[in-house]
């Protein structure tokens, strides 16, 4: 036997086998968590074979980061993608704009069925992302970057108004959160998941504000402001969820509820200071344009 070629083939197996061993390695893994015990046979191998997938991928990072940057200089989309920063916030924007209504529209949805008023807020928050992100697609789509610089400013100065409006919203969430302990329980899992996007939602929010604020672009800055704000209520709905689903009994009823006042407030704080400096930095920036004009 060839251990030498034996061993090749463990570490560095066909690009297909590690592909399916990706989902099938994480539904062992989860089936395990849920279902069986940490001692359990099966519960071990879906350990092993986790394990043993994310060695070779691990392996393989140097090759993939060798492919996607070959890929990234020779192929024509890729490169269409990486050098029109339009094209992307227009996806971006799209793809926004779809998921927010049609989240808004369900969970408006839920208040009617259910008659609360709860589900109805967070309807009417998301809704209010939607219609923003409406106007700005509009004029993304139609206009350059800086090509009507007035325009631009007047709806990234608009964007800060709906803001202070959301805000009403915002704080009828924290209030039912809070006074009728409404709260989400979930799956462990589920919860781990929630928080893995939620984190990476709002790193990239945060990241974003800040690199395409050298575009010069209003426009560019107000979406990534509207995303920044709904990563901000993803936060406050993960607090939420992992209190109940993670809660041992260290903490009553009482601590909780103050804890989530906090960062209910702490968000909604957030939200109006980014609505203040933008309709500040808005309106500051038109009145020099007038002047210049004049």
């Amino acid at each position: 036997m060839d251990w030498k070629k034996l061993g090749k083939a463990l570490l560095f197996p066909h690009i297909a086998v590690m592909i399916i061993l990706i989902p099938v390695a994480t539904a062992f893994l989860v089936y395990s968590m849920v279902f069986l015990g940490t001692e359990s046979v099966i519960a071990i191998i879906s350990y092993v074979l986790a394990a043993y997938t994310l060695t070779i991928w691990c392996f393989k990072i140097p090759y993939l980061i060798c492919f996607f940057r070959t890929f990234k200089n020779e192929n024509k989309y890729a490169r269409l993608w990486q050098e029109d920063t339009r094209l992307r916030v227009n996806i971006s924007l799209y793809g926004s704009l779809a998921w927010n209504g049609l989240y808004g529209i369900f969970q408006l949805w839920l208040g009617i069925y259910h008659r609360t008023f709860w589900f109805s807020s967070l309807g009417a928050y998301y809704i209010c992302l939607a219609v923003m992100r409406f106007f700005l697609v509009r004029h993304s789509r139609k206009h350059e970057p800086g090509e009507k610089m007035l325009e631009e400013l007047r709806k990234y100065r608009a964007c800060g108004i709906v803001f202070l409006v959301m805000n009403l919203a915002l704080a009828l969430i924290v209030f039912f959160m809070i006074y009728w302990n409404r709260t989400f329980t979930h799956h462990m899992i589920t919860a781990i998941a929630m928080a893995a996007y939620t984190f990476t939602a709002f790193t990239t929010a945060i990241i974003n504000m800040v690199k395409y604020k050298k575009y010069n672009s209003p426009i560019f800055s107000a979406t990534k402001a509207i995303s920044f704000a709904a990563a901000c209520v993803s936060m406050l709905t993960l607090t939420s969820t992992l209190l109940t689903t993670f809660s041992d009994g260290t903490m009553d009823a009482f601590s909780q509820k103050i804890l989530l006042g906090c960062v209910g407030a702490a968000v909604s704080v957030t939200v109006v200071i980014l609505a203040v400096y933008m309709i500040v930095q808005g309106t500051k920036k038109i009145k020099l344009l007038n002047a210049a004009k004049e």
